[in-house]
C-alpha cells in the first residue's frame, strides 16, 4: 500500500511539474511579445466592454491615483472599437511603444460613416517587473 501511494505521489508530482514547464514555455520570452501580448488583452477586453480587465492592465502608479470608477468614466463612447491588432512594438529599457491597428465606429448622430481603419501608438511601461498600460492622469 505505501509503495503505491508512494508511486501516485511521484507520478502526480512528474505531472505538475510538465504542466509547469508547459506554462513556462507560453510566457513570451521578450519585452516585445509580453507587451504585444498585454496590449492584445487590453483591447479585446476593450472591444467586450471589460473595464474592470483593462483597469487591472493599467500601471499600479496610475491606479493609486484613480479609481476603477475615474478610470471607467475616463473611457467614453465615441466609438466602438471592433478590432485591433499590435502591428508592431519597440522597447526601450523601461518603455515600450505598441502600435495598433484599430477598426472603428464612429458614434456621430444622424450619419452612418460604417467602420473607418486608423492606427494608434500606445505606451506600455515596465514597474515592479511587469509591463503596464500607460494612462495619462
Amino acid at each position: 500500500m505505501a509503495k503505491s501511494f508512494v508511486s501516485y505521489r511521484l507520478g502526480a508530482f512528474a505531472l505538475a511539474a510538465s504542466i509547469l514547464a508547459g506554462c513556462a514555455s507560453m510566457t513570451p520570452s521578450t519585452p516585445e511579445a509580453t507587451v504585444e501580448q498585454r496590449a492584445t488583452a487590453y483591447w479585446k477586453a476593450r472591444q467586450a466592454g471589460q473595464v474592470d480587465k483593462m483597469y487591472a492592465l493599467a500601471a499600479p502608479s496610475y491606479r493609486k491615483v484613480r479609481t476603477f470608477d475615474q478610470f471607467r468614466q475616463a473611457q467614453g463612447t465615441a466609438a466602438a472599437v471592433v478590432s485591433a491588432e499590435v502591428t508592431k512594438v519597440t522597447c526601450e529599457a523601461e518603455k515600450c511603444t505598441a502600435r495598433l491597428k484599430l477598426g472603428v465606429t464612429p458614434a456621430l448622430a444622424g450619419l452612418k460613416i460604417g467602420n473607418i481603419e486608423t492606427y494608434l501608438d500606445e505606451i506600455w511601461l515596465l514597474e515592479d517587473g511587469q509591463w503596464w498600460h500607460h494612462q495619462d492622469l
